[in-house]
């Protein structure tokens, strides 16, 4: 077997409305061997995966799976189900998948569904070459492939305590994002309503606290100043300076790096020269702004506690332990410490609620100052502790004593927090207890943390739970209906998405809004370019919706960005289907007009179901057919027919109908009849003549509507958008040069060309010249297509090539050329291979009064040299 491709589909596809991976495999010989002619596959598979039991499929009950391949199925959908129970058993939860063949044999489109991209790739790979071992019965020893998959996992899953906050963030219907990969850098919600947020520190973290936090010594000066108890310390900056602070404190006292966070270099109750020195060497080796600076500081007698404050409220407190094992008066505690390594929540690093206990010299220095070895045998229930410090980090483990607070605890710590300036601070407190006042008590503050963790308060190891990220999103986003979206319109169709898409744009900018705008072109923030390129994909869905500044998006979607990547984004508030038609059928196992259809109407599938519209042509059979059977939310359509017969049922329901009467443009509701405005006034319907930008304009009022804009908002914006390259470059741009008419297009399909024939009949008087080429990756009979339209269109034809997409060069253009031939014959057709000469050679030979079609890929170029220039013929007649 061999995967041809394997991709991830961030967001509506194709072939799901979540977010899924893409497998085009070849099952090769197995295409010949459907699982019932191997005998025993089902029991082996059984044997390697006792789980895929549950696995009910297509049967609907646990053992369904099981049934389909004792029964046969092929083996394509053998590795759907086994990528699937392979992420299940490293952690996530997935359950959906589909697996469909092709038209070609033995390929097959494999679909599953992930949480962690990585993870989902890797899980595929896996179940290819498992799967293959089934059928030529092989051993196969998954124990190796679900550590590799844990390695991927824990190399690109969020740690704990992001995900807390992102799992509050997804409850709640917030989007979020991961910027950086290989980080915790993290933006949850949309635009101008965005947050962000690495590890636990947020966007409103300052960095004075940051700073703050960072440094022991300011932070112990700023509490003592504000009558904080804190320890008794000293900055040293050599060994001979840790020696007389430790004489000047009085034993027994703590080192640690002036510089450092998580409790690492930190050593204490140290009451010798000989583990000062040791301790001091620890700090010294974890000092991180290479300043040498180490503290010493009094050791107060009293457990360690963390206390937890988000937002200026304390939400949590736990009591931390250092790493220990308790006795049983029969093991040792080198069998102890293997033995506590075995509770299931105990992982490497941060990839469970608790960590391994790692035996290291400062464990070793626990064990000797207690007279002990990890030979020894410790009586029952007595506690041996095996680090000095209480991070969950190094093995320790937590009990929850949130709901024990004293009141001036509780007060002091959110003091604290107002006087660091954190937001999401963590306070290392010392205490005897927690019941009682700290000046009642020993007691102190040791250290504050920026960016503190979680899992102590998530999962403590006695106590309950704490739902501590929910509150740092309750922070950030403290309207309990505010889900930090901002809105997304989504248009699509086969022509006419950039226009809309523009003037969709154009409409809401005029309205007040920062709108960010992805088309075939640019992707555009408030009116301003920021890249150039096709952006009618989910690339410029996540460069708009990631722009702090943006209010509104909208965005064109063409089918190959859902095909290749899905949309981008996992839901909008508006969809806009033009229209299907034929064009780039044959690619990707696109090869009916109805499964283009379906790829188009992942759009309007992807529109939430409450508050979210559809804006729909009723004039085109295919948008009525499916776009209406996939739509979701309510339904807004638009027609150049104001008496459409399949509209009676939806104006009966008071829902709205965008169309043109006598002239004008109109909206329909019921019986009620809005003026918007006159066809004739609007500059892109160029007087009627352009009546597919008339649709295009209807369909923008649609959006608009949508969004509960005014007519008067409407009506300016459709008055004030016109087709020149500065506001809609490459669609219909008109000029007129000497007595020339010239009109620059990017119509490369046989449907834009018809759309665009009304116009040219309209604007043309003459000769009619055309440049024009398409790109190879469409089939022999587009091209030929092409060329016939091109043919009733024009006197004269020069055709270029400019992207052959691995056809050998010159085979598009003599695929146009023959098809203008064979359809026109009084047609002269030319192939001139460059598109720069293709125009010079049509502006050579234009004349007054002749018209020039111009539909070309460099639209920026060709609109200058038309701006202002005289052509040659023109200068040559006004010789005397």
């Amino acid at each position: 077997m061999r995967i041809l491709e394997h991709r991830a589909l961030r967001g509506p596809n194709y072939y799901s409305r979540y977010q899924a991976i893409y497998m085009r495999l070849d099952i090769d010989d197995l295409e010949d061997r459907p699982s019932d002619e191997v005998p025993g596959i089902a029991d082996a598979l059984q044997a390697v995966f006792p789980t895929i039991y549950e696995h009910r499929c297509s049967v609907g009950e646990p053992g369904g799976f099981l049934q389909r391949v004792r029964h046969g199925t092929y083996a394509g959908h053998m590795v759907e189900h086994l990528a699937i129970e392979l992420q299940n058993l490293v952690g996530f939860s997935v359950g959906y998948g589909k697996t469909v063949d092709s038209y070609e044999t033995g390929i097959y489109h494999v679909v599953y569904r992930y949480r962690d991209e990585a993870t989902g790739l890797a899980a595929g790979e896996a179940a290819v070459g498992i799967v293959r071992k089934l059928y030529d019965g092989g051993h196969v020893d998954l124990a190796p492939i679900i550590n590799h998959l844990k390695q991927v996992r824990d190399a690109n899953a969020l740690g704990p305590s992001t995900g807390s906050i992102v799992d509050a963030a997804k409850a709640r219907n917030i989007p979020w994002y991961n910027l950086t990969e290989g980080t915790s850098y993290t933006q949850l919600g949309h635009g101008v309503k965005q947050r962000r947020f690495q590890a636990t520190v947020t966007d409103a973290s300052g960095i004075i606290g940051h700073s703050i936090a960072d440094d022991k010594d300011w932070t112990k000066q700023i509490l003592g100043d504000a009558g904080v108890a804190v320890p008794r310390g000293r900055t040293c900056y050599s060994w001979d300076e840790v020696k007389v602070a430790a004489e000047w404190i009085g034993w027994p006292v703590v080192t640690k790096p002036l510089s450092g966070n998580h409790g690492r270099g930190v050593t204490t109750d140290i009451s010798s020269l000989e583990d000062l020195k040791s301790g001091y060497e620890a700090a010294l080796a974890r000092v991180r702004d290479g300043s040498d600076a180490v503290i010493v500081e009094s050791y107060i007698k009293g457990e360690d506690h963390r206390m937890l404050v988000i937002g200026g409220k304390l939400i949590a407190a736990a009591r931390r332990r250092p790493a220990h094992v308790t006795g049983d008066g029969r093991s040792a505690i080198k069998a102890l410490i293997d033995k506590a390594n075995e509770d299931p929540r105990r992982g490497v690093g941060h990839e469970n609620l608790l960590t391994q206990i790692h035996v290291d010299e400062q464990t070793h220095r626990m064990l000797e100052q207690a007279g002990l070895t990890l030979d020894s045998v410790p009586p029952e229930n007595e506690m041996v502790f095996l680090k000095s410090t209480a991070n969950i980090s190094t093995g320790g483990t937590a009990t929850d004593l949130t709901d024990e607070v004293h009141p001036d605890i509780k007060f002091t710590m959110e003091r604290i927090a107002r006087h660091v300036g954190l937001d999401v601070i963590g306070i290392d407190l010392l205490a005897e207890t927690l019941t009682k006042p700290l000046d009642q008590q020993s007691a102190g503050v040791v250290e504050v943390n920026a960016g503190p963790g979680f899992r102590m308060h998530m999962a403590p190891t006695h106590g309950t739970p704490r739902p501590v990220g929910e509150h740092v999103v309750d922070m950030l986003f403290p309207d309990p209906t505010d889900n930090g979206r901002i809105p997304i319109t989504a248009i699509t169709g086969t022509n006419g998405k950039t226009t809309t898409t523009r003037l969709t744009t154009h409409i809401l900018r005029q309205t007040g809004y920062s709108v960010g705008m992805g088309c075939t072109g640019t992707v555009e923030i408030d009116n301003h370019v920021i890249l150039r390129g096709d952006y009618s994909g989910p690339t410029a869905a996540q460069t708009v919706l990631r722009e702090p500044t943006v209010e509104h998006a909208v965005l064109e979607v063409a089918r190959g960005g859902i095909m290749r990547r899905g949309l981008g984004f996992d839901e909008c508030d508006v969809g806009v289907l033009l229209n299907i038609a034929s064009d780039h059928l044959g690619e990707r196992d696109i090869h009916t007009l109805d499964e283009l259809a379906r790829c188009k109407t992942v759009v309007v599938d992807a529109v939430k179901r409450e508050g979210g519209y559809c804006v729909l042509n009723a004039d085109d059979p295919l948008v009525m057919e499916h776009g209406t059977y996939w739509a979701r939310g309510e339904i807004i359509y638009f027609t150049m027919n104001p008496d459409n017969p399949a509209l009676r049922q939806h104006l009966s329901e008071m829902r709205m109908v965008v169309t043109v009467r006598h002239g004008r443009i109109v909206i329909l509701r019921g019986k009620v009849v809005m003026d918007v405005v006159a066809v004739n006034d609007v500059p892109i319907a160029f007087e009627g003549h352009a009546p597919f930008n008339v649709q295009n304009a209807m369909a923008a009022t649609g959006v608009a509507l949508a969004y509960g804009l005014d007519l008067e908002a409407i009506r300016a914006g459709l008055l004030t958008f016109h087709p020149t390259p500065a506001q809609m470059p490459g669609r219909t741009n008109y000029f007129e040069a000497d007595g020339v008419k010239c009109l620059i297009d990017y119509g490369h399909n046989v449907p834009a060309l018809e759309a665009l024939e009304p116009l040219v009949n309209g604007l043309a008087q003459q000769r009619r010249i055309g440049v024009s080429s398409a790109p190879g990756n469409r089939r022999d009979e587009d091209l030929e297509a092409l060329g016939g339209q091109l043919a009733s269109m024009c006197n004269v034809l020069y055709v270029y090539e400019s992207d052959a997409r691995g056809r050998p060069e010159g085979e598009v253009a003599q695929l146009i050329k023959g098809g203008a031939e064979g359809a026109k014959a009084d047609c002269a057709v030319h192939v001139i291979m460059s598109e720069q000469e293709a125009v010079s050679a049509a502006i050579a030979e234009a004349k007054p009064g002749d018209f020039l079609l111009l539909l070309v890929d460099d639209i920026e170029g060709t609109a200058d040299r038309l701006k202002g220039r005289s052509f040659p013929v023109q200068a040559d007649l006004a010789q005397p």
